[in-house]
């Protein structure tokens, strides 16, 4: 009996997509049937995986993009639109971190950066992704689904990296608020909300290229679990969020933890 693919013929666009989480989210998106529109601001590590990805056969149209422009993601969206006609999912999954430091020693420029691209490339996504989707709602009943990825940071405190922390919630905010002004108009809008995982971020600016057991030590010290989550872990979350069948859930930020929560 054949595999019922969950995203067959469903657009699915999402930011950051060249880092870790998105690389393994496009990987199980695509084994769903999904088609892609991807962006990051990483021009050369976009297209040698959109180069992978099309090889494989997979339907992707793809632009570099700084998500702290609000006309960027305008036009993402419309790239979107003209290439495929219809968005099913958006992953707003675009991010950065700050260099770890007590609140009042983290430089001004960065913490400015961290709020533009955590929070408002959230925003802006949103406001241009949403119109699409509530119009494909009332002129062919079809449902839509935006996951943000917000952070553990974003559901408690989180010292030295407390800027990330704050637009993190904000994130959160965000995804709670306009849940409730679009719940009856087609579109469900969750966040995910990791520990720390095992990505290329964590790994270059956090762990010392991977290799400094101490810190990762640091890192795990307080996760139930005693580990970092594999992006594989995270990501099986966001498809199941994400997934057309789970239309009952919208408004939740999603623990990905380790039974960090839970204390």
């Amino acid at each position: 009996m054949p595999h019922n693919k969950r995203f067959d013929g469903l657009t699915v666009l999402i930011t950051g997509a060249a880092g870790g989480f998105g690389r393994s989210m496009v990987k199980k998106f695509a084994a769903e049937g999904a088609n892609f529109a991807l962006s990051d601001h990483a021009e050369d590590g976009l297209a040698e995986f959109t180069g992978e990805l099309k090889d494989e056969g997979i339907k992707v149209v793809s632009m570099v993009q700084d998500v702290r422009e609000e006309a960027s993601s305008k036009e993402f969206v419309e790239l979107a639109m003209s290439t495929y006609g219809r968005l099913d999912v958006a992953i707003n999954n675009a991010g950065i971190g700050h260099v770890p430091g007590r609140l009042a020693d983290v430089d001004s420029k960065q913490a400015f950066d961290t709020i533009q691209v955590d929070l408002m490339g959230v925003f802006y996504g949103m406001k241009h992704q949403i119109p699409v989707m509530e119009e494909a709602y009332k002129a062919h009943d079809r449902t839509s689904s935006i996951l943000n990825v917000s952070s553990l940071a974003g559901i408690g405190g989180a010292p030295m990296v407390s800027v990330y922390s704050a637009a993190k919630h904000g994130v959160i905010g965000l995804t709670k608020s306009a849940a409730l002004e679009y719940a009856r108009r087609g579109i469900r809008i969750n966040a995910i909300c990791p520990a720390f995982a095992r990505t290329p971020m964590v790994e270059d600016d956090l762990l010392g290229g991977g290799g400094d057991k101490q810190a990762e030590e640091f890192l795990v010290r307080g996760i139930p679990m005693r580990r970092l989550a594999t992006a594989d872990e995270v990501t099986q979350a966001m498809l199941w969020a994400c997934d057309p069948q789970n239309s009952f859930t919208t408004g939740v930020a999603i623990a990905i933890d380790g039974g960090t929560s839970a204390m």
